[in-house]
């Protein structure tokens, strides 16, 4: 009956002591494991060689030097006809191009294109070579503009404001389109008389080479006179649907580190006009003189929507085709906000 009783004991004492044991061990393993780790979502962003992509160039050099949430992959380009295919295929997630793009895409896309923020407001100059003709949008009559921008922001833009002074931009002016501001640029350098309608920040580059150019009107100004309860807007980010979907969170990140870049440039002129150069845009000198007459923002929520919204009703009732033929809906806009 002892040798039992003590075999019953022995046999109670070891099971406890490998149930101690193998709690301890449970417990440390689960105090040295490591949280899980979420690796960081690679943006690939797109711009155009101009304003809408200097606000971006901070960004890209935190990017560079491991200091963002996100990384981020950048594809600049001449025009937006070179960015948009790849989007559209799924080879780009998010771009910077007219506004009014965006809603063309989403409506030949049945919803798969985004409005995330506005990032760049009015830059667009009407500029003349050796003279003093030009003094208000009604002395543009019978004269050749020289421009880039056809079917986005500048054509739809200049037509909706030469029609509010009565004047038909396909009778009473002739437009030469350009597929990029330095072509602009070397045209009016070969001509006399010249005029032209650019963006910062070309209009300085254009400046630097011609001594006689002289900026005759402000766009930004001629919109803002008309009091139409709307915002000249020259581009927005745009994204895809799919990608948004995927990564709320990596987008909201985005959003805060471009807002954090387009303050940045704003601030620090000199230093971000280095970085402009750096990512070849323009070279600095010309940087830091455009900077400050670039309209470089971050507008996203609420006042992005409205401020849209508003510019897009404009141009579709002057011109239907230039938001894709209709009107994007509510859901057009992605917001984190």
């Amino acid at each position: 009956m002892k040798k039992l009783l003590f075999a019953v004991l022995a046999v109670f004492i070891m099971t406890s002591l490998f149930a101690s044991g193998r709690k301890d061990n449970t417990a440390a393993t689960t105090a040295t494991e490591p949280a899980a780790v979420t690796e960081p979502v690679t943006i690939r962003l797109g711009g155009l060689k101009g304003p809408t992509s200097m606000g971006m160039v901070k960004l890209l050099d935190d990017a560079e030097n491991g200091l963002t949430v996100n990384k981020y992959d950048f594809t600049m380009a001449g025009s937006a006809d070179e960015l948009t295919p790849r989007f559209l295929k799924g080879e780009l997630d998010i771009l910077a191009v007219p506004a009014n793009l965006g809603a063309v895409l989403y409506n030949n896309s049945n919803g798969a294109v985004k409005m995330i923020a506005i990032n760049t407001l009015g830059v667009i100059y009407i500029c003349e070579k050796n003279g003093n003709t030009i003094n208000s949008l009604t002395d543009l009559k019978g004269k050749t503009i020289y421009a880039t921008g056809k079917g986005s922001t500048p054509e739809y833009a200049l037509r909706y404001l030469l029609a509010e002074k009565g004047l038909d931009m396909d009778k009473d002016v002739t437009l030469e389109w350009k597929s990029e501001p330095t072509e602009v640029v070397a045209l009016m350098a070969s001509k006399d008389n010249a005029v032209a309608m650019l963006p910062q920040p070309f209009v300085t580059v254009a400046g630097n080479q011609l001594a006689d150019l002289r900026v005759a009107i402000d766009l930004t100004k001629e919109w803002d006179a008309l009091d139409n309860g709307s915002q000249f807007i020259t581009a927005g980010l745009i994204a895809r649907k799919e990608f948004l979907e995927n990564n709320p969170q990596a987008a909201a990140e985005f959003l805060k580190e471009y807002a954090a870049s387009t303050a940045y440039a704003n601030e620090h002129v000199p230093e971000a006009a280095v970085l402009v150069e750096k990512y070849n845009i323009v070279k600095a000198p010309i940087a830091q003189k455009a900077i400050p007459f670039c309209n470089i923002v971050c507008i996203t929520g609420k006042d992005m929507i409205s401020s849209v919204s508003g510019y897009l009703e404009v141009l579709y009732n002057q011109k239907p085709a230039a938001t894709g033929g209709k009107l994007p809906a509510a859901d057009f806009y992605w917001s984190y906000e």
